[in-house]
């Protein structure tokens, strides 16, 4: 069965896309732990992280170092933290988070409401300082 990660990619289910190439995709978590929060997955289902070959993994690290780039370009914070869980959907992720203090990081905080409106604010601007970065 696939993955709700799966079903985004595939288009199945909506998303507040920020960034995207042939093999992974950035979008903004729908209930996260600070604005901007944002999830990077390659579009092959793998379960766990340290699943993905070698050169998969370390690529899906240069996609999400662009990624949280464009973050700092445009969020308020003193910087974008990474954080690989794995529990919470059985597909490879890496969450960025923008951070001004470590307690930003604990999933164990309730997380933040935003609008499906802000939420499409924040991708748009993700997006937009990813493309300046990066298309040419």
């Amino acid at each position: 069965m696939a993955s709700v990660f799966s079903k985004i990619v595939a288009g199945d289910i909506p998303c507040h896309r920020v960034a995207e190439d042939q093999t992974f995709l950035a979008f903004l978590d729908i209930m996260p732990l600070a604005k901007g929060h944002t999830l990077v997955v390659p579009k092959v289902e793998v379960d766990r992280i340290w699943d993905l070959d070698s050169d998969l993994l370390g690529a899906l690290h240069v996609f999400s170092q662009k990624v949280a780039l464009a973050m700092e370009d445009v969020m308020p914070c003193e910087r974008v933290g990474q954080a690989v869980i794995g529990l919470e959907v059985p597909h490879a992720h890496i969450h960025l988070i923008p951070l001004n203090a470590v307690s930003d990081i604990n999933f164990e905080r309730p997380k933040i409401q935003c609008s499906q409106k802000e939420l499409a604010g924040i991708a748009s601007s993700i997006r937009e300082a990813y493309n300046a970065r990066y298309q040419d």
